[in-house]
């Protein structure tokens, strides 16, 4: 008998490129789940910014506060906790370029710009995507919309696969150096690689393509320091058309909850 198919865990990031939250059930909107990568950081001149070219954003991490706030914080002792809301107000707005994309947002306060150049060592802003953006998912191929996320809404990983990585290397490498939002257990590893439709709960997906990876999986999320792992293993077993696969990125046109232990159900597959 087949192992059934199960969400084992939620992520969201409510900051992008900063660290996730794993939550146990999250509300399917638009643009992906509620509050995911809806704020972001940007340098001097408004280009985004992630840990490919400051790893030390991994070191940042975020935790739902209270009364609508997030909470920001560091292991540095002189840098109290930053308290940003879940939503911005349009008070003060910019252009800002992610990737190829320029979109409209808005600004966060002085005094989180003024605690994140700090902490980063740069001088840097907070922006936020309202809901009046209509950032769309990469090349078009795909109708439908997505935060500051690199390109679609959901990355979908099956622990299967990242056990099969494990075996393959040294030092195991912990989920979070992939920063999926959706993970399950059950299956073949990577299987979900052939997935076109299908459902989670009451909510139904489809998946478009095998996420291309970078550099960011070699960062170590605790200590932000880099190593040549796990994309050099990877490289030797997962390259399709030069680029290191790993993961299923899926958008919904739906909406509606996702809970951990959620059934997941495979409708069609990707030819």
């Amino acid at each position: 008998m087949a192992t059934p198919l199960v969400l084992s865990d939620l992520y969201i990031y409510p900051v992008k490129s900063l660290g996730g939250i794993r939550v146990t059930e999250a509300v399917v909107e638009p643009r992906g789940l509620r509050h995911d990568r809806r704020w972001l950081i940007v340098d001097e001149r408004n280009q985004f910014m992630t840990q490919r070219q400051t790893a030390e954003m991994a070191l940042l991490n975020v935790l739902p506060a209270y009364n609508g706030f997030l909470l920001v914080h560091t292991a540095r002792p002189e840098l109290l906790p930053l308290y940003i809301p879940f939503e911005a107000t349009p008070e003060r707005t910019l252009f800002v370029t992610i990737w190829d994309d320029m979109v409209f947002a808005w600004r966060g306060t002085p005094e989180a710009d003024s605690w994140l150049s700090e902490a980063l060592g740069r001088v840097c802003k907070l922006v936020y995507m309202s809901d009046m953006v209509m950032r769309g998912t990469d090349g078009g191929e795909v109708a439908g919309y997505v935060s500051f996320a690199d390109a679609y809404p959901y990355l979908l990983i099956g622990q299967s696969s990242l056990a099969d990585l494990n075996s393959r290397l040294a030092q195991p490498v912990p989920m979070d150096r992939f920063r999926p939002s959706l993970v399950f257990t059950g299956g073949q590893a990577y299987e979900e690689d052939t997935w076109r439709d299908f459902v989670i709960g009451d909510v139904t997906f489809q998946g478009v393509r095998p996420c291309g990876r970078c550099v960011v999986t070699t960062i170590d999320q605790k200590t932000a320091q880099k190593s040549a792992e796990p994309l050099r293993t990877m490289a030797t077993y997962r390259t399709q058309n030069n680029k290191v696969m790993f993961g299923q990125n899926v958008t919904s046109p739906a909406r509606g909850t996702l809970r951990v232990g959620d059934v997941v159900a495979v409708q069609s597959y990707l030819s």
